[in-house]
């Protein structure tokens, strides 16, 4: 089984996106900085080279693989500014429909420029999908813990 390449590493997040060349895309990766850091309450952290991180979770798949991964991250990309959002998109059909010009993944959200995007929405749906994370880790946390369920 090939080991996981995108870890949490002590790298400087502030130093990491000091060095985004692009001037929008650097002030567009601090604003979504602030916003996760808002509603995570968590400190940021890189993960790997070039992913910021808010909070953790474990996971382990049927197949055995296992590794652990933010609950929220972003990645100031030179084609898009990346939001990984871990629950995936179903279920945010309203906010995504308020949220502005947006492409999206199975959990990556691809935006342009903050410029297109609601913030409140964007806010919002960074809070549902974290506490959408934090629901399903307690859960899998409880499960693990009572074989009987």
């Amino acid at each position: 089984m090939s080991e996981l390449k995108t870890k949490r590493t002590r790298d400087s997040v502030k130093a990491f996106l000091d060095g985004v060349s692009d001037d929008r895309r650097r002030k567009d990766a601090r604003t979504v900085l602030a916003l996760m850091k808002d509603v995570t309450g968590e400190k940021p952290a890189m993960w790997g080279s070039s992913m910021v991180g808010f909070g953790s979770y474990h996971y382990r798949y049927a197949s055995g693989q296992e590794g652990d991964w933010p609950l929220v991250a972003f990645s100031p990309r030179k084609q898009n500014l990346t939001l990984y959002i871990m629950p995936g998109f179903q279920g945010y059909g309203d906010l995504l429909a308020k949220l502005g010009t947006h492409k999206k993944g199975q959990s990556c959200l691809y935006l342009k420029s903050l410029e297109d995007v609601h913030l409140p929405t964007l806010k919002a749906l960074v809070r549902q999908s974290v506490r959408h994370m934090k629901q399903v880790v307690k859960e899998r946390s409880r499960a693990s813990r009572d074989p009987a369920r």
